[in-house]
C-alpha cells in the first residue's frame, strides 16, 4: 500500500472510532471547564432589626426666655452670655429703691400694729375693752403683715434668677436698660440631655412603645449615631395627618447637640435573631419582583423572593430562600436560569 493509500486508510479508521461524528457547541458548552465563575455564599442566619424611619427636631430639656414680673432699670447682670449657669444664680437685677422703702413702711406698720394687739389684748383680759375692739386690734394686726409680705414679694422680683442649671444665651438688654413687665431678656436652655420630637404614622401604632431604643443623625455629624430612648408617646392622633406624636429623651454630655437641629430617627420597634440575611448586591429587580440565583446541582437557578427589611449592605429575605441553601453574590449579569457556574 502507497504512502499516500496508508494515510487516507488511517483517517478512515479514526473517524469510525469516534461514531463519526465531531464534538457539538452545546456538549461543550455544557462541560464543568466552561461553566461561568461565580462567587456563592451559603445562605445563614442573622440578627435583623425592624425600624421606623422619621424626622424631627432636638427639643431642650428645659428651655425658657427669662422675663422680667415687673417693670424696672436694670442695674446688674449675673452671667456671661453662652456660658453654664447654676440653678438660683442672679441673671438680672432691677433698681429696687421704691421696693426697699415699701418694706421698711409696711415693717414699721407692722410693728405698730402688734403693738396695738398686745396692748388691747391686756386691756380685754382686764375686761376694759369689747370683744369686737379686740378682733379690729387684730385684724389691723393681720392685715400689716400682709401689707409686708406683699411689699416684700415685690422686692424680691427685683432679683431675677435661674430657675434651672443650664446654658445662657445671648441677652437682649444692657445695664441701665428699662424694661416692662414680661419683656424678653435672654434664653436658657438645659442641655445635659435633649429631647427628640417626631411623629409616626397612626399604623405604627400596635408596635410602638416607651423604652423602645432610637438612632439619631444630624447634619452637623453625617458619620455619628446618637442613641436615645422613646419615654412619651402622645394619646391623641393628630387629625389633619394621622399621624401619633412622640419624644425621646437623648444624652448629651458633650454638648455636641443643640436644640432646634433636624434630625433623622430609627425607631427600632422590633429585633429577630434567626432571619435570613444576604448581600444586597445578590439581589436583582425584574420588573416588579425581585429575584436571585441559587446553586442547585452545579447550576443557577432563577428564584423569586420577598425582601424585608433592609440595612447597608444586607437585606432580610422573608420569602423564596432558607438557611443551608447556596447564593450566587457576584456575576450575576452572565447567568441565567439553569447556566451552569462553579464557585470562582
Amino acid at each position: 500500500m502507497n504512502p499516500r493509500h496508508r494515510a487516507l486508510w488511517l483517517i478512515l479508521c479514526l473517524t469510525a472510532c469516534s461514531g463519526g461524528h465531531a464534538p457539538s457547541a452545546e456538549s461543550a458548552r455544557a462541560a464543568p471547564a466552561d461553566a461561568v465563575p461565580v462567587e456563592v455564599q451559603r445562605v445563614a442566619p442573622g440578627a435583623v432589626r425592624e425600624e421606623l424611619t422619621a424626622v424631627g427636631s432636638l427639643r431642650a430639656d428645659e428651655s425658657v426666655v427669662v422675663r422680667p414680673e415687673i417693670a424696672g432699670r436694670i442695674v446688674r447682670i449675673g452671667f456671661t452670655e453662652g456660658q453654664a449657669v447654676a440653678r438660683g444664680q442672679l441673671l438680672f437685677e432691677l433698681d429696687d429703691a421704691v421696693q426697699r422703702a415699701e418694706v421698711d413702711q409696711a415693717r414699721a406698720n407692722l410693728q405698730l400694729a402688734q403693738r396695738s394687739f398686745d396692748r388691747a389684748g391686756e386691756l380685754y383680759g382686764r375686761q376694759l375693752l369689747s370683744q369686737s375692739d379686740r378682733d379690729q386690734a387684730a385684724a389691723s394686726r393681720d392685715q400689716a403683715a400682709a401689707t409686708l409680705a406683699l411689699a416684700q414679694a415685690r422686692l424680691d422680683k427685683t432679683r431675677i434668677v435661674a430657675p434651672f442649671a443650664g446654658i445662657a444665651g445671648i441677652r437682649l438688654v444692657s445695664p441701665g436698660d428699662y424694661v416692662a413687665a414680661g419683656q424678653d431678656l435672654v434664653n436658657l436652655e438645659s442641655m445635659q440631655s435633649l429631647k427628640v420630637d417626631f411623629r409616626v404614622d397612626e399604623s405604627a401604632l400596635p408596635r410602638i412603645a416607651a423604652g423602645q431604643k432610637i438612632e439619631v443623625e444630624v447634619d452637623a455629624y453625617p458619620r455619628r449615631r446618637f442613641e436615645g430612648e422613646v419615654y412619651a408617646i402622645d394619646p391623641r392622633i393628630a387629625d389633619a395627618t394621622r399621624s401619633l406624636a412622640l419624644r425621646a429623651r437623648l444624652p448629651n454630655p458633650g454638648g455636641e447637640l443643640r436644640p432646634g437641629q433636624f434630625a433623622r430617627i430609627r425607631l427600632a420597634v422590633a429585633q429577630r435573631q434567626d432571619a435570613v440575611v444576604v448581600p444586597e448586591q445578590a439581589i436583582f429587580p425584574r420588573g416588579d419582583r425581585l429575584f436571585v440565583y441559587v446553586v442547585e446541582s452545579g447550576s443557577a437557578r432563577l428564584r423569586e423572593v420577598r425582601v424585608g427589611q433592609r440595612s447597608p449592605g444586607q437585606a432580610e429575605i422573608v420569602e423564596g430562600l432558607a438557611v443551608g441553601e447556596t447564593l450566587v453574590v457576584t456575576g450575576l449579569q452572565r447567568l441565567g436560569d439553569g447556566t451552569p457556574v462553579k464557585d470562582n
